[in-house]
Order: structure tokens, then C-alpha cells, then sequence
């Protein structure tokens, strides 16, 4: 029988808590409030701890990242964080800071501890000391090509390792950028990046004895020097899996909870298939389902070695995707189901219902769009304020009609 490594998917929300576990997660990572590198993360103490409580319910497991740099201010207000660690019980807590580590070790002396890749663990050597240091897991940094990867399984066999498999890329050392603290005053490692990395930038050669500047002309949209394609290792899942990592992680805790739906599902589907058949797998049809994401475009960064040409996009930041969310269903009873809108929608509109643990949705045609609030049958509607159109029984299946259940998602064509 095979062995599944772990699939760990990120919570930004209390809805994105509910739509990993839905869609398969074997444990969610979220930000420990106000001090993890996603601070700008929109949850609150109380609504992780309903997240941690939901997931626990299920059979899961909760990490929380506590992964900043410390300065001498915060340590002031470790005993606050000591409260909300108690208060709130992950399984376990990922951290970069060596002194965070230790203090961690000395008031939480049970707490497992995961090493973040912030800390750029890319050897052995390093895995070892972090075990040393009493880590149980370390997350290796993304520039860790699949072959050194093998190596460092081969010399580490007695520590957890965890790889990233799917979400955006920086451009900075394992997202370690000074760029966007220096030049805009928003600290990366605090969770407030400006992504400058995906700025439209004029590229200028100045002449060094003169000062003569010549502009470097590509077209009229500019030059985008520095926007990374998103990592997706889906296409090498089936090596991945063989060689023994203990975690694939998604990244995305600023992500929506459609982007944590569909690739959730999707590598749950991909992990699922190539356990039942893995001399038969192809990644091919779930591939299908990612590119339905709107993202900047796939590579597989740095898992053959050094980048290649395609790993970033010099022309645009804009999605490749021709489909996106049309909403998420919040309510279901014998006759009806509510879907909370997400995109604008028309009368005529088909939409499809990612159902968890299946490739293949469920399909339908809107023939019109009944306002939930007043059952008016309108032509469209906008999102925005809790809008939501009623999906009357008779338009589903019964075959289908089952699958759909609350915070399943829907994506239309664009």
C-alpha cells in the first residue's frame, strides 16, 4: 500500500478553514494573529480557534505559523502570545527565528515545532541542525531542486520534511525580500508585501562617465523584469510522491477561498489517483482543473535545477485563465440551494460545482437568475453584499443533487 505524504492547504478565513476541509486537506496551516509573515491575513484569534475546532472535528490537523524575524518589541509581548498559543491548541507551531524557536521551546516545551521555510533550509547540514535544535519538521526552501531534495531525504530519514508544490513564487531568497520594506515601507516577512516583483517596470542603461540615460524600449506595455510564473509541481507529482516527502504544502494563506477549493481538490483528486494506480497516473486532467484558477501562468521553478526561460512572464501579470469563480454555496435544503455570489452572472450562464474528492463537476444551465432575497427573476446580478440567486431543485439532477452541500464552489466562464 502506498504512503500518502501529507496534504497541507492555507486559511487566511474562517471560510477557507471550511473549504480545505471539505475538499480534502489532511491539515491547514493559518497565521498565529498579528505575528506570522501573513499578518494582513483577515482572521481573528477567536474565528482561528472555531477554524482549529472545526478541523479537529474532521480528523485534522492545525498548524499555526509563527514565523516572523523578532525584534526586542515583540518579545515584550510574548506572554500575550503565550495566552493566545494556549488558548487556541495547534498541533503544532512553524517558526524562522532561532530565538523564537527557543522561546518557544522553553514555554512550550511540548509544542512540535516546524521550521518554516523563511529560515532557506537547503541541505542537509541544515535540516540536521534544525532537528538538533528540536524541530520535528523542516519546510525546505523552494530553490531546492528534486534531485538535492532525494539527497537530503537519504541523509535525513528521522525528521519530517515538508515541499511546496503550488502558489506563488518570489523573487527574493524564500520570499526573504527587502524590496518592498525599502522601497514602499511595507515589511515582506510581516505579511504586507507590495509585490513589487509584479510591477510594470521602465528599464533605464545609464552611461556611467557621462550620466547620458538611455531608455530600454521592449513595447508599449513596458517590461515586467521580474514577474514569476506560480509554482505547480503537478506534472511531477508522481516523482514527488516516490520519494518520500512527509507534507506538500499549497501556498496561498491571501488567497480566496475558490484558489483553496480548486487546488485543494485537485491534488486530494491527483494523490487519490496515484495511490489507487500509480503505474497508470496521469496528471493531465488535473492540470485541467488548475488552469481553471486564474493565475500568472504555471512553471516548475526550480525542481529540475536552474530556472528556465519560461519560469517568469516578461509581458503581462494578467490571469491565463478563461474561467473564475461565480460563487459559493451557502445554504441547501429539499427544494433549493443558495449560492452567495462571487462574479456577476447572467440568465443563460452555466456554472459548474467543484464537488470534493471528484474531477468531473456537476454542470448546469442558470435559464434565469431568481434573487434570493425576493425570489425576482432578473436577467443578472452583481456581487458584492452577500448577493445570492436561488438554484431551484428541478435544475439539478438527482444523481447530483446530493453532492452539493454548503461551501461548495461554482465557476463559470468569463
Amino acid at each position: 500500500m502506498i504512503k500518502l505524504p501529507e496534504l497541507l492547504a492555507p486559511a487566511g478565513t474562517l471560510d477557507a478553514f471550511k473549504t480545505a476541509i471539505l475538499y480534502g486537506a489532511d491539515a491547514i496551516y493559518a497565521g498565529l494573529p498579528g505575528f506570522s509573515m501573513r499578518a494582513r491575513a483577515k482572521i481573528t484569534t477567536d474565528e482561528v480557534r472555531q477554524g482549529i475546532e472545526l478541523a479537529h472535528a474532521a480528523g485534522k490537523k492545525v498548524y499555526l505559523a509563527f514565523n516572523l524575524f523578532a525584534h526586542e518589541r515583540e518579545y515584550a509581548n510574548m506572554k500575550r502570545v503565550s495566552e493566545i498559543i494556549n488558548y487556541l491548541d495547534p498541533d503544532a507551531l512553524i517558526v524562522a527565528d532561532p530565538g523564537v524557536m527557543m522561546w518557544v521551546r522553553e514555554h512550550h516545551p511540548d509544542m512540535p515545532i516546524h521550521v518554516s521555510t523563511q529560515a532557506n533550509i537547503c541541505s542537509a547540514a541544515s535540516v540536521k541542525f534544525w532537528q538538533n535544535a528540536g524541530a520535528s519538521l523542516c519546510v525546505l526552501a523552494r530553490e531546492v531542486p528534486f534531485a538535492e531534495f532525494r539527497e537530503i531525504r537519504a541523509a535525513c530519514p528521522d525528521v519530517g520534511l515538508e515541499i511546496f508544490v503550488h502558489g506563488a513564487m518570489c523573487m527574493s531568497y524564500s520570499g526573504r525580500c527587502l524590496l518592498s520594506n525599502f522601497i514602499t515601507g511595507r515589511p515582506a516577512n510581516r505579511g504586507a508585501c507590495a509585490q513589487l516583483c509584479r510591477w510594470k517596470y521602465d528599464v533605464i542603461l545609464r552611461e556611467t562617465e557621462s550620466g547620458i540615460e538611455m531608455p530600454i524600449t521592449e513595447d508599449e506595455r513596458g517590461a515586467y523584469i521580474m514577474n514569476s510564473r506560480d509554482l505547480c509541481l503537478m506534472p511531477r507529482l508522481a516523482e514527488i510522491i516516490a520519494a518520500r516527502p512527509d507534507s506538500l504544502k499549497i501556498e496561498g494563506r491571501n488567497r480566496s477561498e475558490y484558489y483553496v477549493g480548486m487546488v485543494t481538490n485537485a491534488y486530494r483528486c491527483a494523490m487519490d489517483a496515484y495511490a489507487a494506480d500509480p503505474d497508470n497516473f496521469d496528471p493531465a486532467p488535473f492540470m485541467a482543473e488548475l488552469n481553471k484558477l486564474e493565475s500568472r501562468g504555471y512553471t516548475t521553478a526550480f525542481f529540475d535545477g536552474n530556472l528556465g526561460a519560461g519560469a517568469h512572464d516578461y509581458e503581462t501579470t494578467r490571469s491565463t485563465s478563461d474561467w473564475h469563480v461565480a460563487g459559493v454555496v451557502t445554504t441547501t435544503d429539499s427544494e433549493k440551494i443558495t449560492l452567495e455570489l462571487r462574479n456577476e452572472i447572467r440568465a443563460g450562464t452555466e456554472i459548474t460545482f467543484v464537488v470534493p474528492g471528484q474531477i468531473s463537476g456537476v454542470t448546469i444551465s442558470l435559464p434565469q437568475i431568481i434573487n434570493a432575497k425576493n425570489g425576482d427573476a432578473l436577467p443578472k446580478m452583481s456581487a458584492g453584499q452577500h448577493n445570492s440567486i436561488v438554484i431551484p431543485r428541478s435544475w439539478i439532477s438527482p444523481e447530483s443533487w446530493e453532492k452539493i452541500v454548503p461551501y461548495v464552489l461554482a465557476y463559470q466562464h468569463k
